[in-house]
């Protein structure tokens, strides 16, 4: 194909281009040759096909939109069809009219990624709009408004949906957060109206604590202390920036009174050590007591022990248990062996124990008797039956004997 296949020029210098409809006078060039003439208007038609490729190529690739594109397309073709060059002008406007159906093809692919997009943004706002009412029914006050803020930032980032459903799960999402921060703020204030209470109970327990600080009432001042601490751990925190004041202050004051008391039970227990060795000795005597022969003499002397015990007074408090554990173990030892003695004399058992002897023995006479009278009427079956009563009740018989002879 050479230029002249698409154009020639006049002996005037007026340069026609070849179309279906005809020739069409492009322009003039009277100052250079017919041959200058044609390339000079050929290079613009070459310019023309480069846009034309240039857009196909950009279309083609996806970096403009289909209305940007269309738009390019119908401004192309408006300027081929006026076009002053020499050159196939038909076959750039087919070029152009072969881009409708990519256009078409994007447009359909562009809706259908729209269509997934936006179920994709609605599917994630209503998961943004349940995880938020889920949480402004819930009490996770610090963590919670941490999750509100996050949840605001991944809305934001999703693409609107419809109008109607976007406003309507905006609403959803925009009452879940004021229905929180509504009742965070809520919660807050009620822990600090706590915390302001708490700090005056705790003021006062402090004050309290300090006043007793100095005390040498020892058992009643432990005792309010303890009370002292029950309603302390009751109060609750304080605010934080005079919470940690006051535990030094009622934990300072508790300190210097029991370490006061210590000092004072550690001087007195210095003090009894010598009682412990008393009652260590007077224990030796009283385990000798054991085992009891005569409880008579047991308690009689186990009386002067205690007497002694009680006169050596008080001894320190880590040798209190063991020491009062081994003298009442003599005394219920005595104890156990009085109590033996005067169950085995009780008269009241004792007669008992006899009549029960008594009676058993005139029953064996009875059926020792009956026995005689069957073996001589050779009733071999009385017999049998009497022999096993008579055998039953002599076994009856012992056992009545020997408990009475516990009692004589």
């Amino acid at each position: 194909m050479t230029s002249h296949e698409w154009g020639r020029v006049d002996d005037d210098g007026t340069v026609y281009v070849k179309t279906a409809d005809g020739e069409r006078s492009v322009g003039q060039y009277p100052e250079g040759t017919p041959d200058e003439a044609l390339k000079f208007f050929t290079e613009r038609y070459d310019a023309l096909a480069f846009e034309v490729g240039l857009l196909e190529q950009r279309i083609t690739s996806g970096v403009m939109s289909p209305d940007e594109a269309a738009a390019s397309v119908r401004t192309v073709r408006t300027q081929v069809a006026e076009a002053n060059a020499v050159g196939d002008l038909a076959a750039l406007t087919a070029r152009l009219d072969a881009l409708a159906p990519v256009l078409e093809s994007q447009r359909e692919a562009r809706k259908v990624e729209r269509a997934r997009r936006s179920a994709e943004a609605r599917t994630g706002k209503e998961r943004i709009v349940s995880e938020a009412e889920t949480l402004a029914e819930g009490s996770d006050w610090r963590n919670g408004a941490n999750r509100m803020r996050e949840l605001l930032d991944e809305w934001k980032a999703l693409p609107r949906i419809d109008r109607a459903s976007d406003d309507a799960l905006w609403r959803r999402f925009s009452s879940a957060r004021t229905a929180y921060t509504r009742r965070r703020k809520a919660h807050f204030a009620e822990q600090h109206e706590k915390r302001d209470q708490a700090r005056v109970v705790k003021e006062r327990l402090a004050v309290e604590a300090e006043g007793l600080a100095t005390s040498t009432d020892w058992g009643p001042t432990a005792g309010r202390y303890r009370d002292l601490m029950r309603q302390w751990k009751a109060a609750g925190p304080a605010p934080r920036e005079v919470d940690d004041a006051l535990w030094k202050r009622f934990r300072g004051a508790q300190d210097a009174f029991f370490g006061a008391r210590d000092a004072a039970a550690a001087e007195q227990d210095q003090e009894f050590a010598a009682n412990a060795v008393v009652k260590e000795q007077l224990l030796t005597e009283a385990e000798a007591l054991l085992p009891v022969t005569d409880v008579d003499a047991a308690k009689r002397a186990f009386r002067d022990i205690a007497e002694r015990w009680d006169a050596a007074g008080k001894v320190p408090r880590d040798r209190i248990r063991d020491l009062e554990a081994r003298i009442r173990r003599v005394e219920q030892e005595i104890r156990s062996v009085e109590d033996e003695k005067w169950r085995r004399s009780d008269p009241e058992k004792s007669a008992r124990a006899d009549d029960m002897v008594s009676k058993l023995e005139a029953a064996i006479a009875q059926v020792e008797a009956d026995l005689d009278a069957a073996r001589a009427a050779g009733n071999e079956k009385k017999i049998r039956e009497l022999e096993e009563n008579l055998a039953s009740r002599q076994t009856f018989l012992e056992t009545a004997r020997r408990a009475s002879a516990d009692f004589s």
